[in-house]
């Protein structure tokens, strides 16, 4: 049995990490996504430290688990919120004004894991707190590699405009984080992915934090535990359509 699936989440809070420590190889982190957590690294001595001053008394009651293998387990935190907002692959919302937009001189294409490195270059840019450190990004370049992470890029001509990544643990896909250079660039990422996403057969996108923007995407709450059965659910087979594909399809 792996550390996280001796963590039993229907005991943990919804609100503060699940656990601390572990480490980041590729191994282990797509074994928390499959269940039912991500990572939250600390970007440097401070916010290590700072995780300790906040949940230290948590960790020592038994009440957030503390995983072996870390010299300093408050470097690395794993969340599971309760509920998790969630969307269908085929129901993110585009607004009108994007319609409007492609109808001008301006092209919009999107490609799939064709820049994996660009956008996660983009999306840690100006980003507080900077959760996207150096280990977490190698981790997720060798899954993307062995095709366990993914990404949309969004284009204007040739220029990378927007972008979203995420890890896949089928049928569910968890989304990290997304970038824009240009309004809706975002939004249109994560609805491609999601077409994509449902033409290989997959059911869930999981956007991990709520709040206005996700819920703007067509975001609804989930309750974690129905969440975690729809990650035990039948998985999907197929695999993301991949090609150069024009926005305007989505709209």
């Amino acid at each position: 049995m792996t550390a996280f699936a001796a963590l039993d989440l229907r005991l943990a809070s919804g609100d503060r990490p699940v656990a601390f420590g572990g480490t980041l190889g590729p191994e282990q982190l797509l074994t928390a996504y499959r269940h039912g957590l991500f990572p939250l690294p600390a970007a440097d001595e401070y916010a290590s430290a700072y995780n300790e001053a906040v949940h230290g008394e948590t960790v020592g009651a038994g009440e957030v688990a503390l995983l072996p293998g870390a010299a300093d387990p408050y470097a690395l935190a794993w969340w599971s919120p309760d509920p998790r907002p969630v969307l269908r692959p085929g129901e993110v919302r585009l607004p009108r004004r994007l319609a409007r937009r492609l109808r001008g001189a301006a092209q919009w294409f999107t490609t799939v894991d064709a820049a994996f490195g660009a956008v996660l270059e983009a999306c840690a840019e100006g980003r507080q707190p900077a959760w996207l450190t150096d280990g977490l990004r190698t981790a997720l370049v060798e899954l993307n590699a062995l095709g366990a992470a993914h990404s949309v890029e969004v284009w204007e001509d040739e220029e990378l405009i927007g972008g979203v990544f995420g890890v896949a643990v089928w049928p569910v896909l968890s989304l990290d984080s997304m970038f824009h250079r240009r309004p809706d660039a975002a939004r249109v990422a994560v609805a491609d992915l999601g077409a994509r996403f449902g033409a290989a057969g997959g059911r869930l996108l999981d956007a991990q934090w709520d709040g206005p923007y996700v819920r703007s995407l067509g975001a609804v709450p989930m309750a974690r535990s129905r969440y975690l059965a729809e990650l035990a659910g039948t998985p999907a087979t197929g695999t993301l359509p991949g090609g150069r594909l024009p926005v305007a399809r989505l709209v």
